[in-house]
């Protein structure tokens, strides 16, 4: 099961540099950072598959999602500068109890 949890880690790593490297791109005006956008993307998409060998979709795909969204927003404030207001920030925090509480508590996460 460990393996699973490996690949979704790449999964969300691959994700967070996809969707970095798409702000760094400007709109894909920037051709090295348009080619590793979609590099990125297919990395994530590819181990997310090999998560799901493993791993029932409804949560692996909250997982993926949850995470690289509050780590994206981390990327942002650390990079790019970015400051998320009261409303980002609460509706973030909602996404990780909601992650949090699906893996604790659902029968559902292997299959």
């Amino acid at each position: 099961m460990w393996k699973y949890y490996l690949f979704l880690a790449g999964a969300i790593a691959c994700e967070i540099a996809g969707t970095s490297a798409l702000k760094a791109s400007r709109g894909f005006t920037v051709p090295a950072w348009a080619v590793l956008t979609a590099a990125a993307y297919a990395g994530s998409f590819w181990l997310l598959g090999l998560t799901l060998k493993g791993m029932s979709l409804g949560v692996a795909y909250a997982i993926w999602a949850g995470a690289g969204t509050v780590l994206t927003v981390l990327v942002g404030m650390a990079v790019f500068k970015e400051r998320p207001d009261f409303a980002a920030v609460l509706g973030i925090s909602l996404i990780v109890v909601g992650v949090a509480v699906m893996y604790l508590f659902s029968k559902t996460v292997a299959h």
